[in-house]
């Protein structure tokens, strides 16, 4: 039944009407870069066994069923400038002007600008450089559309279930817009307050940015590293529960068929919560955290990643481990290998 539903719902994005602006993705486009990634993301293998007791009129007996891991492809995260712009062509067209309408109630008498002129907007003049690269960007995390790979073929028990659900809007910055634009009640944190806690990179010696305050403006010369942090941000708070912000946290799986352990909380620069796969401007077929070093590299690593008009976009993966059920109680598992 879940299945058929996701169907339908990607046939019907796949021709949903498209808005005048040209789009840097679709869904159609995610799909196959998404599966162009499999074997170098997915890092798929068996971990273990699962126990399971059965019963029935003739006795009792103890099951065994084969325990695998693998990374999923549970969202994909855009960081662009115009509120409602997503560069992913269907949520644009469906979402973004709910979006837009969102912040503008929010924040519309508060702000001395027009809500949706913070995209792109840099701090500074000619004769004031302090907060030149001050950048601000919107950003989505939406669910992806292959977060049902294990509902069409997952019969065998060899695909765990994603904790996301597809397009559905786990976290909007314009429903936001008081936290990711005035840092309400994110500057408290300590975090935001205290250097080298919660750093994109390693400080002080190389850092692309904090992660806190929680919001939509870096400040990064890099505009690839700026998006990159405004990514991580919105995973960190949907991965996570109780956050100060309007979101829908990754919860479940709920399946009756299987047991699964989901990940945890995302957390910058560990691979063993996640990893992040360039969808736009540069289609990359590969994983990795963001925080790279490159101060000895001769164009850094946002060479070849920046996009004339902004608009950057990563599927998040993150790591699960499962078993299908053999028994109507379960009773315990064995690991003969560390996953992830």
């Amino acid at each position: 039944m879940r299945a058929g539903i996701w169907l339908a719902t990607l046939l019907l994005t796949l021709h949903w009407p498209q808005a005048s602006q040209a789009a840097s993705l679709s869904t159609a486009g995610i799909v196959a870069q998404t599966s162009n990634a499999a074997f170098a993301c997915m890092q798929w293998r068996p971990v273990g066994l699962c126990f399971w007791l059965e019963c029935d009129l003739l006795g009792c007996r103890v099951n065994s069923s084969l325990k695998v891991g693998h990374y999923n492809p549970d969202l994909v995260v855009s960081a662009y400038n115009v509120l409602g712009g997503n560069p992913w062509s269907e949520i644009r067209a469906t979402l973004g002007a709910a979006q837009r309408a969102a912040a503008q109630g929010l924040l519309g008498r508060l702000l001395p600008v027009p809500v949706d002129s913070a995209g792109n907007r840099t701090e500074g003049t000619h004769n004031r450089l302090d907060h030149r690269n001050l950048l601000f960007r919107e950003t989505d995390a939406i669910g992806h559309p292959l977060t049902l790979l294990a509902d069409v073929g997952g019969a065998g028990g060899l695909v765990c279930p994603s904790q996301a659900i597809p397009f559905v809007p786990y976290f909007q910055s314009g429903v936001n817009a008081l936290a990711w634009r005035l840092e309400v009640p994110e500057m408290l944190y300590p975090a935001s307050l205290i250097p080298g806690l919660r750093e994109v990179g390693h400080w002080p010696i190389q850092t692309w940015g904090g992660l806190y305050p929680r919001t939509g403006w870096t400040t990064q010369s890099e505009e690839p590293k700026g998006a990159a942090i405004n990514a991580q941000r919105a995973g960190d708070i949907v991965t996570r529960t109780g956050q100060p912000h309007v979101y829908l946290p990754l919860q479940g799986p709920f399946t009756p068929d299987m047991r699964v352990w989901p990940p945890g909380p995302l957390v910058e620069g560990n691979a063993r919560t996640g990893t992040w796969q360039m969808l736009a401007p540069r289609a990359e077929s590969s994983c990795a955290v963001f925080g790279t070093n490159d101060l000895f590299s001769a164009v850094g690593w946002g060479g070849g990643r920046v996009d004339p008009g902004g608009d950057y976009a990563w599927t998040l993966w993150r790591p699960y481990q499962c078993c299908q059920r053999e028994g109507q109680v379960f009773i315990t598992d064995i690991n003969w290998t560390g996953y992830p």
